[in-house]
């Protein structure tokens, strides 16, 4: 795993459990507990995690969308390309739900080349993206901004995507394991996707390869619950990533499309 994706699971997993010790983070990497130390000493300096002994809690949520931004940067040119992949799947004329996330902000930079299209979005950084574009009819689902995600969330968006209806919902997520399904860090985020897919003709699940074999705190649906799952070539290579190649199996054993960019 390249330590971009490594720091990107590391935050994940200290801010899923509110405080992670260094030896139950080396076992879910996989690397040393020295290995450890240096990502945490690392997100520290960003302002993203506080150390404390033997392990680390997340540092004050912050209201900059601190913790988006540093995401954002890492494996940022994999991200593009599952984003413009993913965005060449969504039909012009559609109606689309996009969620919030880093990846999926790199959908919402190109579903502008597949225009006319209706598109809800669940993260105000995509909105900037799709925000007076041609042939974009942009709706920001109401609700709660997340602080240092700047997902919407709560009741609000609930309530909103209860009165709407979908041809494509382009799903992120935390995690996807063969047991587990899908799930995510925040129970919040995690209730929003839920009924994203109740509201939705097909779903277009799309992820780094670091999230696959990940349970991450919230389940979000079973395995079968999507159509297709996009996500990089390194997630069938077992030497980096060693869940990968059997998640992708269980993924295709559920009837799931299974695309690797």
């Amino acid at each position: 795993m390249g330590v971009a994706n490594r720091l990107d699971l590391t935050l994940r997993l200290v801010q899923g459990a509110g405080r992670a010790s260094v030896a139950e983070l080396a076992q879910r990497l996989g690397v040393s507990e020295m290995t450890v130390r240096r990502d945490l000493d690392a997100l520290e300096g960003q302002g993203l995690v506080r150390r404390v002994h033997g392990g680390a809690v997340p540092s004050l949520a912050r209201e900059d969308g601190s913790g988006f931004a540093a995401r954002e940067v890492w494996q940022a040119a994999t991200k593009d390309r599952l984003g413009a992949a993913v965005a060449e799947m969504v039909q012009p004329g559609s109606r689309v739900l996009l969620d919030a996330g880093t990846t999926t902000v790199h959908v919402a930079a190109h579903l502008t080349e597949r225009a006319p299209l209706t598109v809800a979005v669940l993260s105000l950084q995509a909105a900037t993206h799709l925000a007076d574009q041609p042939g974009i009819e942009l709706l920001v689902v109401g609700g709660r901004s997340r602080p240092g995600e700047r997902s919407l969330v709560g009741p609000l968006a609930l309530r909103t995507l209860e009165s709407l209806a979908f041809d494509c919902f382009v799903m992120s997520i935390g995690g996807v394991d063969a047991e587990y399904g899908w799930s995510e860090f925040s129970l919040d985020d995690a209730a929003v996707k839920q009924a994203g897919l109740a509201r939705t003709a097909r779903t277009v699940a799309v992820a780094d390869a670091t999230k696959l074999g990940v349970r991450a705190f919230s389940q979000v649906a079973p395995l079968g619950s999507v159509n297709r799952f996009v996500t990089d070539e390194a997630a069938a290579d077992a030497g980096t990533h060693p869940n990968g190649p059997q998640t992708l199996d269980a993924l295709r054993d559920a009837g799931i499309e299974t695309v690797l960019i």
